[in-house]
Order: C-alpha cells, then structure tokens, then sequence
C-alpha cells in the first residue's frame, strides 16, 4: 500500500504488460518455470463475455445434453482465479511467496473459538429451533421454529423452487446465484442495475436500491417477453454492505406484492453487523407482511459463525406448497445427523453466543474492518465504508484508462500475477467497471502482507 501515494492520486495503469495467468490466452509459468498451453477458446476478452446459456460451447461433450454441456462449459475468471490460488495457497512455513486470498467472503478471525466449541457435546437436536429463537431475537418464536423445519440444505440450494422463468435481482450482488438458480431451476436473473451516482431526492448514497429502478427493469423484461417470478434481495448486502431500513424493506414488499412476485431475502449475514449503532431488522420483524405467502427468507451458519464447509441452511416460509417443494429437493442434500447434531449443541449454548462469541467476533470484525479501511483512506482510494459482512466494496476506477471491463480484468490479473486474489466487479454484475471487493477477515499478518507487500503493486508496475 505504501507504494501507491509515489503515483499521485491521477495515477493510471497505462498499457498492460502481458501477464501470466492461466485462461484468457495469457501465458501462465508454474512453479517450475513450465509453460501451460492456452485452449483457443480461453482467449481475451472474448472468454470475459457474459455467459448465455444455451449457446453453443466449443468442445461440448457427446456424453452430456444440451444442458448438461452448458453446465459443465460454465467457467470464467473467476474460476481461474481459484484454481491458480489452489495450486498456490500462501502458507506462513511452506509457501511464504504463495497467493493470499482476499476474495473468498469467510470469516477466519474466529476459528479458535469455533474449533473448541463445535467439539464440546452438549445439547440435543429438538432443541434447535427453540435455541435459534436467541438468534432471531425479533422474530417470534413460532416463526423460528417453521423456518428451522426445512433446515436440511445449503442456503444456495433454496433458490430454484418460487420461481418457473425468472428472478428480478438489483445489482452488483452476490455472484453465486447466478451458478444457483441456473443448475438447479434454469431461471433467468433480470438485472435492476445500480450506480454510484448520488442524486437529490431519494438516491441518496451510492448504489441505492429504489423502488423505482426495480419497476422500470420489471417493465423492461416484461416488454421483452420475459416472465419475472420473483425479487431477490440481499440484507444485509454482499457485496455493499448495506443494510436495509424498515421502511426500505416495506417499499419492496410492497412492490413485490403489486407485481404478485415472490420475494426471496436472503439474510445471510445478519449477525455480521459490527457496529452497535447499527441495527439490523430481518424482514420478519414486520409486524404485518404484505405478501406473507410470497415471502420467504434464507439463512446459514457459513458467515455469520464462520463455518462454511458446514452447509448448514435454513428457509423460512409460510407457504407449505413453497415449503413442500423444497423438502422434496432437501431428499438430495440432506443435511447427516451428526452435522445437524453439532448444529444443535452450537446454537443451544445461548450464553457462549452471548457473551462469548458474539462480542469477540463483533470486536475482530470492527479491528479488522478499521486496519483495512485506514490504509484505503491514506491511498485516497474511495470505498464503501459499512459496518456489516466480511468486505469493502472499493473503487479503483481512476487506475482504468478508458474505464472498461477488460482493463478492469487486466487489473484483476495483475492482483494475481503479485499474488492477491480479490473479486472483480463484473463477477458482481456491477455496472461500472472497476469496482473490487476486498476482504478483511483473515489474520492480521496476512492482511498486512497482502497489502503492505503486495496488493497495490499492480499499480507501480
């Protein structure tokens, strides 16, 4: 980071030297100073396009459908950011000049208290729903234990079933539900695209979701000939940050219910709110429900206690034909009953969540949020200061030229080529390019390494 302020605050990439990164036809070297071959169809920037499924794939398979090819050809840059940072993981003894992922949204501030507690046995699993009412604290108990009753599945996996064409969904967002709605239900996403634009009346802070932006991209679908099913929404938001009001959220329901969409909230990283003068309100804590059987809300225990690998979801609906629908797709990922057992002893023990977990991550989560976003402050790079989820939403805007999405890939590919991966702004859908996501919940010293050492090299090179 120190590196940066010797360009000035109009400082430019200018003309991309090659970079060797696997995919997009750029030469990658291995550990071993071999050279990967390049398929012809991982050239740039035509491998950047936006995917269509239902196009034709080049190397399609005479084993697998239609469908079942367009599943499989489904890889882009992000994939291949993954897979050079598989092959290359930083390790403090065994890989020191290994990649540090700054991309991946997981909590690894608070693995010591996890790993202690998952193993302690306590607890019985028909406590669960009533235990989770501690987490919920503004919904009422009966509403916990309904959403609780489809707790069998990963949260990506609730997606499909609400809807038969498509979701309307504001963006940027969360780039996995595309993967999500499309395996599963072959639902198309409708775009309501957001700006950072700040204008008087009711667009008062960068990327402001308006009930107005989602009616005119509904309209837009609508006169293309496309049936939009549903509205998804992500609060608090990822990759933003933002957190709706509940007069916000009454605004889309309202919406939603006019339009007879169903509306999915997907509520994920509820608990991850790290500033006591902020407060978070689920959608069940409306009094009265527009639309209560078209609204539903997703949550799990990847974000907001750190487990990922778990895949523990939950869904709340009160509508049982909803509700029917997902427990018969929940006969495939069934949840085993040692995870939902260790599930159970987790959220029994209300008093560890109070004051033990809870506090401690909520302190790490600030610690963290503060160290990354001082350091921003002093390059002059603006972003989006929030007190909730496990990222900041940057903008490196003034380092692309002609502010373009291929620079804002080449930007991306020099983050790796200095061994940082981050998540660019297009795997967002984000309509401006040169937006990143950057996360700040890993341990201090890789954070400081990463960006003391490395992450804003791409700018003086």
């Amino acid at each position: 980071l120190f590196l940066l302020p010797q360009q000035g605050s109009g400082a430019s990439l200018g003309p991309a030297a090659p970079t060797p990164l696997t995919g997009f036809g750029l030469a990658f070297e291995d550990q071993r100073g071999a050279r990967i071959p390049q398929r012809p169809e991982q050239t740039f920037p035509g491998s950047y396009k936006l995917w269509n499924p239902g196009t034709n794939h080049p190397q399609r398979s005479p084993y697998l459908s239609t469908r079942g090819n367009d599943i499989n050809s489904k890889r882009g840059f992000s994939q291949e950011g993954f897979a050079n940072y598989a092959a290359n993981k930083y390790d403090e003894e065994k890989n020191p000049s290994g990649i540090i992922n700054l991309g991946v949204s997981e909590n690894k501030l608070c693995f010591d208290l996890l790993s202690n507690r998952v193993s302690i046995a306590l607890g019985f699993p028909f406590f669960l729903s009533r235990s989770a009412s501690k987490l919920f604290r503004s919904v009422p108990l009966i509403w916990v234990e309904r959403m609780l009753r489809v707790a069998r599945l990963g949260v990506d996996d609730v997606f499909s079933p609400p809807a038969s064409e498509a979701f309307l969904i504001p963006t940027p967002f969360y780039g996995g539900i595309s993967d999500d709605v499309y395996y599963y239900g072959n639902v198309q996403l409708v775009y309501a695209h957001l700006d950072s634009k700040v204008r008087t009346g009711t667009n008062t802070r960068p990327f402001q979701l308006t009930v107005e932006k989602l009616e005119m991209a509904l309209w837009k679908a609508r006169r293309e000939g496309v049936s939009v099913r549903g509205l998804i929404l992500i609060n608090p938001h990822n990759p933003l940050g933002d957190i709706y009001s509940p007069a916000e959220l009454l605004e889309y329901l309202e919406f939603a219910k006019r339009y007879q969409l169903h509306v999915i909230m997907d509520e994920l990283y509820m608990l991850t709110v790290f500033d006591e003068s902020v407060t978070f309100h689920s959608v069940l804590s409306i009094d009265k429900l527009p639309d209560p059987q078209r609204t539903h809300v997703v949550w799990g225990t990847s974000k907001d206690f750190g487990i990922s690998g778990i895949r523990f979801g939950a869904l709340y609906t009160e509508n049982k034909d909803v509700s029917s629908a997902v427990t018969n797709l929940c006969y495939f990922h069934g949840i085993s009953g040692i995870t939902q057992y260790q599930m159970a002893q987790l959220l029994s023990d209300h008093d560890w969540i109070d004051q033990v977990y809870l506090p401690t991550n909520r302190l790490r989560l600030k610690a963290a949020h503060t160290y990354v976003t001082d350091e921003l402050k002093t390059l002059g790079i603006p972003f989006l200061n929030r007190n909730s989820g496990l990222y900041v939403w940057i903008d490196l805007r003034k380092y692309l030229r002609r502010g373009t999405f291929e620079e804002e890939l080449l930007l991306w590919c020099r983050f790796l080529r200095h061994k940082v991966l981050l998540s660019n702004g297009k795997s967002f859908q984000c309509f401006e390019p040169g937006w990143f996501r950057i996360i700040f919940t890993d341990k201090m010293h890789r954070l400081q390494l990463g960006e003391q050492g490395q992450l804003l090299s791409p700018f003086v090179t």
